[in-house]
């Protein structure tokens, strides 16, 4: 081998040891596991859900249908309110720990406080759920404002802070068993039943809350559908493998 041989060769062994090029030659970390998502559909019955138990199993389903169900458990992003001597649920005590990441890898929120905002330094700086990362399970993206239809309106059945509401109204639609159709009531006057909804895009009637931003018309199919709606719903997973 000659000197010229010998020194390019001496080059090529300081290079391969180089920190900079082996990191360069490690493969990609591959993306966290999916742990939230958009329902891809509703369960077709307005705001029937079967309650909390049947929202956790169509999560469950949708996501064990895409092969995302291993080592977690699901729940919906759904809040209850009291009935006689069963208390609310707040849908934050309801979803773990957190983080959550979407379909695709991103990072949604890091934990309860950072997904609601608890601080005014978590508020001002916001979460990271909004119309380009609220993905379904079958990484698809849901109607916003400007499409037809727009199906922006998430049931929740929650307040910002991701709790039931206490006012004695039903926000949750029976707590998510009634499918009944609006009833007609004074201007003002709280629905008899309705579903508190957010928007999965933070745009639309000057409310940008990704989880409380109106109440539905009624708890019908149609009544959702009119509103801007699908029967849609958030699920989290509370345990990650």
């Amino acid at each position: 081998m000659t000197r010229t041989q010998l020194a390019a060769a001496g080059v090529m062994t300081i290079l391969l040891g180089s920190p900079i090029l082996q990191a360069q030659q490690q493969p990609a970390a591959p993306p966290p596991p999916m742990s939230f998502f958009v329902t891809s559909v509703g369960k077709g019955d307005g705001a029937n859900l079967g309650g909390l138990a049947g929202a956790d199993a169509h999560c469950t389903a949708l996501a064990t249908a895409v092969g995302a169900n291993t080592g977690r458990t699901w729940h919906a992003y759904l809040s209850t309110s009291a009935v006689g001597a069963t208390p609310a649920v707040n849908v934050r005590d309801r979803i773990g720990p957190g983080p959550w990441f979407n379909v695709r890898g991103a990072r949604i929120a890091q934990s309860v406080a950072d997904l609601h905002g608890d601080t005014l330094e978590q508020a001002q700086l916001g979460n990271n759920l909004h119309r380009s990362t609220a993905y379904t399970e079958k990484n698809t993206t849901i109607n916003g404002v400007g499409d037809q239809p727009n199906q922006h309106d998430i049931l929740t059945g929650s307040t910002t802070a991701g709790r039931a509401y206490a006012d004695g109204n039903d926000h949750s639609c029976s707590n998510w068993t009634s499918n009944a159709a609006a009833v007609a009531v004074a201007a003002g006057t709280p629905a008899p039943h309705s579903a508190q909804v957010g928007h999965h895009d933070r745009n639309g009637g000057g409310n940008t809350s990704w989880n409380s931003a109106h109440p539905s018309r009624g708890c019908d199919q149609p009544g959702l559908v009119s509103t801007g709606g699908a029967g849609l719903f958030y699920c989290f997973a509370i345990t990650n493998p």
